[in-house]
């Protein structure tokens, strides 16, 4: 740099960019990663390390396989590594085929918008709501459980001889059932990104040469780019299965809790927050079974996602609309995903009572619910308690990940990928496993129980994700945009808040996603809060111990902390998926 005409000018920026020219010092780098350093080492790395450890030893002796043996040759152990396996691969395909149908039938047509944001509603709510909704959809007495009055008048049995779905045989399908709603909005937006990032004159172009509606899909739509959506659509939703954690522990019941278990529940069992060996040896297998399907992810989403395609005149640019019957099926599938939301807004407009001992429909609306809840402390005091927690937190992940995605998005190369692996990596390590080590470093800086060791835990957990974002998002940005923020911020914090302005979509995604993950969580709090320190998913999940009796509370309190994550979402939607797809993850 140097002074033309006493103006600032830049003397050596030309030809293809260098990711070198907004870098900041070596000692000014390791000071922006310090943070984030101490963070992921404390409260990621060497807790894994200390399972790794505690997995093949006995009060620090070596005995080698014996505690996985142990583990695994327990009662109903086989049993919850297959159940987990199905999840794994039955439900991802699910979610993927209805997320790719759905996103395609409602593609430009009148009613597309609606029926998008009533499947995306869903996806806000915390699993904890999930499973509150959809036990009171399936529960077993049909004068109370909508879908089991329904299964009996479909099956013609009598209404004592109803399907049990919350019964030994069907917990598992009910489960996915529910698990399948909350996430095929998301899948949505992401297969609408990436059909709206195909060209329809590609399609054109195959029409040309005497391709038909398979060769259409094949060449001009697949192979472009769904090939890669739809595996990582997949991945992605077999990595959420692994925190199915709070929808079994809320809506399986309680006897039949061991038939719906998977590793995420077996692990807390086993362990119970604890480090153990037999605990330490299945957090293993599933640490290990989940860093195969990142690498799986990593696979399919190491370049970057095709940037949108800026507006263009003349018919290429408007997609054909979906036939009649395709726009019939996203609407029906639109109404078929508010009936859950409409039987939990129901029976929170009824009394205590009345929730408990008949069926939403066989009786007048009321507001005695609410007004027992909203006249009472503890929800005051837990979601005043929450809000805090979840704004202190996603501005710390925000500001601790903005310095570090800066000068890790001018790195290239074999550099560059591997930085991504270890930050996906570090983003998808279940809690449960690491909990026991957890506890001990955070006993070690005085905040166990503590409303400060849940931020730091929460901020532990959420920082790898919001650096993998920003940095692809910071290292794709137009060449200009780099110059001018480097021209004009003079020095390194200031070409900072530029980048940041201009990578607005994805600091938006970011604090939604954050601030959404940690208002939605019961793990986190269950594990490390304390007496002062109660989330709001840890009151809702206490209040399901007496389910029937206070599932008129209970559908109240769902609602009222279901508002703000799902208002979040839905206003910030446009910028979520802009700010997710910009940049890829690679």
């Amino acid at each position: 740099m140097n002074r033309v005409l006493g103006e600032l000018a830049v003397l050596d920026d030309v030809g293809p960019p260098r990711r070198g020219r907004a870098y900041p010092a070596a000692r000014g780098t390791w000071t922006l990663l310090l943070p984030a350093l101490l963070l992921l080492g404390g409260l990621v790395a060497w807790p894994v390390l200390r399972t790794l450890h505690a997995s093949v030893t006995t009060d620090g002796r070596w005995v080698g396989a014996e505690h996985f043996r142990t583990a695994l040759a327990a009662p109903g152990t086989g049993a919850v590594v297959g159940r987990t396996l199905l999840w794994a691969l039955v439900v991802p395909t699910v979610v993927t085929v209805l997320g790719y149908l759905l996103a395609a039938a409602s593609r430009r047509s009148q009613e597309g918008g609606l029926v998008r944001l009533a499947l995306v509603v869903p996806t806000a709510l915390p699993l904890v709501v999930t499973g509150v909704t959809f036990r009171l959809m399936y529960d077993p007495d049909p004068g109370r459980g909508l879908a089991t009055l329904v299964a009996a008048t479909l099956t013609g049995r009598p209404a004592g001889d109803a399907p049990q779905l919350l019964g030994p045989g069907l917990i598992t399908v009910a489960l996915m059932s529910a698990f399948v709603w909350a996430w095929v909005g998301l899948a949505v937006l992401v297969f609408r990104a990436a059909l709206d990032a195909v060209p329809p004159s590609l399609a054109d172009a195959v029409r040309a040469y005497g391709g038909n509606r398979r060769d259409v899909l094949w060449d001009a739509q697949w192979r472009p780019l769904l090939l890669r959506t739809v595996a990582v659509v997949f991945t992605l939703a077999a990595l959420g299965t692994a925190r199915t954690f709070d929808l079994i522990l809320v809506m399986a019941p309680g006897s039949v809790r061991d038939e719906a278990s998977v590793l995420a529940l077996r692990v807390w069992q086993t362990s119970n927050g604890a480090t153990t060996g037999e605990g330490a040896a299945l957090g293993v297998v599933w640490l290990v079974a989940v860093a195969a399907g990142m690498l799986v992810t990593a696979l399919f989403v190491r370049q970057g996602w095709p940037p949108p395609r800026g507006p263009v005149d003349g018919p290429d640019a408007v997609a054909p609309v979906p036939r009649r019957a395709i726009r019939l099926l996203a609407v029906g599938a639109a109404i078929a995903w508010l009936v859950p939301l409409g039987v939990l807004l129901a029976t929170s407009l009824h009394s205590t009572v009345d929730a408990a001992t008949r069926g939403w429909w066989r009786g007048p609306p009321s507001l005695d619910s609410y007004r027992k809840l909203l006249t009472g402390h503890e929800l005051w005091g837990t979601l005043g308690f929450t809000l805090v927690l979840a704004t202190v937190v996603t501005a710390v992940v925000l500001g601790v990940a903005l310095l570090a995605a800066y000068p890790l998005a001018w790195l290239s190369g074999s550099r560059a990928q591997a930085t991504g692996l270890l930050l996906m990596a570090a983003s998808i390590v279940p809690v449960q496993v690491i909990a026991g080590p957890v506890n001990e470093v955070l006993g070690m800086v005085l905040s166990s129980g503590t409303a400060r060791g849940l931020v730091l835990v929460h901020v532990a957990l959420g920082v790898p994700f919001a650096v993998l974002v920003l940095r692809n998002a910071f290292a794709d940005l137009p060449a200009e945009q780099v110059r001018a923020a480097r021209l004009g911020g003079r020095h390194w914090w200031g070409t900072l808040r530029l980048l940041a302005r201009h990578n607005r979509p994805a600091v938006v995604a970011v604090a939604v996603l954050e601030f959404v993950q940690v208002w939605n969580d019961l793990v986190v709090g269950l594990l490390f809060s304390g007496p002062g320190a109660a989330p709001l998913g840890l009151f809702l999940a206490g209040q399901t111990r007496g389910f029937v009796a206070n599932s008129g509370a209970l559908a109240a309190g769902s609602v009222i902390a279901s508002i703000l994550p799902v208002l979040l979402l839905v206003l910030a939607r446009r910028h979520l998926v802009a700010g997710l797809v910009a940049g890829g993850l690679r």
